[in-house]
């Protein structure tokens, strides 16, 4: 699932963009399965000639999956890739995130739940002040995808590409909605249909 998830968000950057030679890109990534699809979107997007930097917000000892820390040793192997991660907001990070072209944000996926936290209430500061095209992996962090409530800290993206269907919270229809989310796409990852029903 992971695999066919990033695989779609680099697919949608590669249709929006076209050409991508020397665009900065900039995956800003949690601990969770979102920083996963993360990952496998910058692995595809290095093909396509863009300087690509992988920021982890946190050490990869804390990758939370098996999918998510087999995604990080692939890219890990790649010149093509700059990594980048750590506990706190360094400058080096703020500068990344600053002069990146675009963003795709893979803090948090659907699991929110509390306050927002550091470093990753800084990360969302700081993409929200950068000049770049920001793509939401799945849900803009800091939406919830239940309710659609937002969180004090929230990524305010361009376009949101959500995975499967549309989740409830991205259905919503509240006020100030769009200018987190920009308009929501459903990109399908395989998941079965008997899947939903408990049969596989």
């Amino acid at each position: 699932m992971m695999e066919n998830a990033g695989h779609g968000v680099a697919d949608f950057v590669v249709r929006k963009f076209k050409n991508l030679k020397n665009k900065k890109i900039v995956a800003v990534c949690g601990t969770g399965n979102n920083g996963g699809d993360g990952f496998v979107a910058s692995r595809h997007l290095a093909g396509y000639g863009a300087k690509v930097v992988v920021i982890l917000l946190g050490s990869p000892s804390d990758l939370r999956s098996e999918e998510a820390r087999l995604n990080w040793s692939i890219i890990e192997k790649m010149d093509s890739i700059e990594l980048i991660f750590g506990k706190e907001l360094t400058s080096e990070i703020k500068n990344r995130i600053a002069s990146a072209n675009i963003i795709l944000d893979g803090i948090f996926g659907t699991g929110i739940k509390d306050e927002i936290r550091q470093p990753y209430a800084s990360a969302i500061d700081a993409i929200n002040k950068s000049k770049a095209y920001v793509l939401a992996v799945d849900i803009p962090s800091g939406f919830d995808p239940n309710t659609g409530q937002i969180h004090k800290k929230c990524i305010m993206a361009d376009a949101t590409i959500t995975f499967h269907r549309l989740k409830v919270g991205l259905a919503e229809k509240k006020k100030n909605k769009k200018k987190y989310t920009g308009p929501v796409y459903v990109e399908w990852i395989g998941i079965p249909p008997e899947a939903e029903k408990g049969i596989v």
